[in-house]
């Protein structure tokens, strides 16, 4: 039997220490996958060997983050089977449909950031950090996930790569890098994007292998990608990759990209709260762990 891995890597700001992080979002995924099909939960549950976690951002912001003020607040999520009344009009509500405007027009014309609400400030601020490679700390995050995937594809291991938000743009680049600067045989199974901001025009021009043609463009080792956006998660700005990433399709080096974003309802609450884009709440959704589990299930 070929080795079979998840290989999940988070989105930005603080986290908490990998070992409680990787443990919290395995029993989040789990509760998912419960969700979408309880009779292969029990089975997938006596594999957590095979759940990997790329910590990368103690590496990029040199500090933890305390989980003990979330606990209460993703008990509540794992025992809400769904969205409420309450979080679809929220998720929907005239001032998140108006920061996705703000976040459009900023995306075409970057100089207006500075007019925008600072969550969308901070999105940014992060995105282009990464971009700018300062003391080549992308190189070394993308080096992280690479060394987790270099053995699965040497070896045709079966591979599930979830990425998340900034974590779905770092992927994206070492799949890219694997493909075209080490030559790597092999594919992932699945490169599954949740909450991703890959749609943007600012992302886009500056992802490895813009400024190349034809099959190099691209990463050449993903079969399939699935992408998943919640309603009113602003960072997943333009919510449709098949259009965007179609010549992948064309030239033959990918199966299928499909976009899942009609009622997807992100409902993680805290003190704060309604955040339709953390991570939690999207490995909560039935939506995420069918993907899951259906991988799982054709994996031999």
């Amino acid at each position: 039997m070929n080795e079979r891995r998840i290989i999940f890597i988070p989105g930005k700001n603080p986290k908490p220490p990998a070992d409680q992080h990787q443990k919290l979002l395995w029993r989040i995924l789990l509760e998912g996958v419960r969700r979408a099909d309880p009779e292969i939960v029990d089975k997938l549950g006596q594999h957590a060997e095979s759940f990997r976690l790329i910590a990368w951002n103690y590496l990029y912001y040199c500090e933890n983050k305390d989980m003990s003020s979330e606990l209460t607040w993703i008990d509540v999520l794992i025992n809400q089977h769904g969205p409420t009344e309450q979080d679809i009009r929220e998720a929907d509500a005239w001032h998140r449909k108006l920061d996705r405007v703000l976040y459009t027009i900023v995306d075409h014309f970057p100089f207006l950031l500075r007019l925008t609400p600072k969550p969308i400030q901070s999105t940014a601020e992060e995105i282009t950090r990464y971009f700018q490679n300062r003391n080549n700390i992308a190189c070394e995050i993308r080096e992280l996930l690479k060394q987790a995937l270099r053995p699965m594809l040497a070896n045709n291991g079966k591979v599930l790569l979830i990425g998340h938000s900034l974590g779905s743009v770092i992927a994206y680049d070492a799949l890219w890098e694997l493909s075209h600067l080490e030559h790597l045989p092999g594919k992932i199974d699945v490169f599954l994007t949740i909450g991703s901001p890959l749609g943007m025009n600012y992302i886009q021009r500056r992802l490895m292998g813009n400024h190349r043609t034809g099959k190099k463009r691209y990463p050449t080792n993903i079969r399939r990608w699935v992408n998943i956006s919640s309603v009113g998660d602003i960072t997943a700005l333009d919510r449709v990759f098949a259009d965007d990433f179609a010549p992948m399709l064309s030239l033959g080096i990918i199966e299928a990209i499909e976009d899942h974003c009609d009622g997807i309802y992100n409902f993680y609450r805290n003190e704060k709260g309604l955040n339709c884009h953390r991570s939690y709440g999207y490995l909560v959704n039935p939506a995420v762990g069918k993907v899951i589990a259906d991988w799982w299930q054709q994996s031999p």
